[in-house]
């Protein structure tokens, strides 16, 4: 899986590129100034789902947040559902 990252101020995007330029999955969250990423948003095309893309996306933000000692409020229910069901993900948890 292709999963790209794009950073602009304090703005993040996790996403897998799709044709001519689109997303065919992403989420997307903000850096707070005091250490928390809050995942705002997570989306995933008809195409994509039920192959586990969501969830990968919702880990590659997981490994980011411990790269760089964030703390996750996952605002997206997708994402939260996923932390809800993932107790190894607990140590990221705002």
């Amino acid at each position: 899986m292709n999963i790209q990252h794009k950073m602009s101020g304090t703005h993040g995007l996790f996403y897998i590129p799709g044709e001519e330029g689109e997303r065919a999955a992403e989420l997307v969250y903000a850096v707070t100034d005091d250490g928390k990423m809050i995942i705002e948003h997570t989306g995933v095309d008809e195409e994509l789902r039920g192959q586990n893309v969501g969830y990968e996306l919702v880990h590659a933000a997981v490994e980011h947040a411990r790269k760089y000692d964030f703390k996750v409020v996952p605002v997206c229910p997708f994402a939260k559902a996923i932390f809800e069901k993932k107790p190894d993900f607990v140590d990221v948890l705002a």
